[in-house]
């Protein structure tokens, strides 16, 4: 599925790298900036060192001068936002949206209709809401009133199979997701047109996140949503060792212990079961075996009288 990751009037280069840095270790590279604070960020040495090698991803970015270029090929939007707007799409988690989006389950549930082939770069709706100066600004479908007699049961039943068999299709060719600049965040007539405003859940005390920390959390979410990378399988533990070979192990410590003084013969207690017990919870391997056994061995050299 195509993913794009949308920065507008950013104004720091070191977060273009840090967003392109973020991107590739979840595997994206469709970075576009609209109207950033420098025309050269891309090749500003900020950028690059916060990067950290994720220089493709800055090499197949592209620059443009408004928000209309960077909707190409995309159709569900998703705009991020600290705190929900009075008017505009829902707000919701990342991981609440995205489990929605892939399970079919977005529709009327926030009274919004989806239009099919909508054009999300040239459509115009004036709503009540807006006011004179924002009519006739773009929107996007979500945001469209819903058709009269949708309040009846039957009538709310067919809207809502019909919004969400659209929306499991909609983000087949595309998705993207915007990012405000870093000082005032995204502009309200921006976030009208996207579906959904994602917020990330954090401290209530203390909620402000870097650009790139952002970007790294919904690029993450969204992998995960899409499936994931498995996690590398640790390297082959060695042949665990049998109980005949513990138990060699343990007379050797045991020889060991009372050369050097710490294991009385005459009252053991219950030292060597409790070690017996102890490395039976290690589940030792063979390698784990010798190793102990060098030790054994260091101690009954170190105990024997110097010659």
């Amino acid at each position: 599925m195509k993913t794009r990751f949308i920065l507008i009037h950013t104004s720091h280069a070191g977060n273009v790298g840090a967003v392109a840095r973020a991107m590739k270790t979840m595997g994206f590279d469709d970075l576009v900036l609209v109207a950033p604070r420098w025309p050269n960020v891309l090749r500003k040495e900020e950028t690059i060192q916060r990067a950290s090698g994720a220089l493709d991803v800055l090499a197949n970015a592209r620059i443009v001068a408004t928000l209309d270029e960077a909707l190409d090929g995309v159709s569900h939007l998703c705009a991020t936002a600290m705190t929900p707007r009075d008017f505009g799409p829902p707000t919701r988690t990342p991981r609440q949206h995205f489990e929605m989006l892939l399970k079919g389950e977005l529709s009327a549930l926030d009274g919004r209709a989806q239009e099919a082939n909508f054009d999300l770069r040239t459509a115009t709706a004036p709503h009540p809401s807006l006011s004179p100066k924002g009519r006739g600004r773009p929107v996007a479908p979500d945001l469209l009133p819903l058709p009269l007699g949708e309040g009846g049961g039957e009538g709310r039943q067919a809207d809502h199979e019909h919004a969400a068999s659209l929306a499991n299709t909609a983000p087949e060719s595309g998705i993207a997701f915007l990012f405000g600049s870093e000082r005032f965040g995204m502009a309200n007539e921006d976030v009208y047109r996207c579906h959904v405003a994602l917020s990330i859940p954090t401290n209530p005390q203390f909620g402000s996140l870097n650009l790139g920390a952002a970007v790294q959390v919904i690029a993450y979410e969204w992998r995960q949503a899409l499936g994931g990378y498995g996690v590398p399988e640790s390297a082959p533990q060695g042949e665990r060792a049998d109980a005949a070979q513990v138990t060699g192990m343990l007379a050797h410590w045991e020889q060991a212990l009372t050369a050097i003084g710490f294991l009385d013969p005459a009252a053991p207690k219950k030292l060597m079961p409790r070690l017996n017990q102890m490395f039976n919870r290690a589940a030792l391997t063979q390698e784990e075996i010798h190793i102990l056994r060098g030790v054994a061995k260091s101690m009954l050299q170190a105990a024997r009288p110097n010659r």
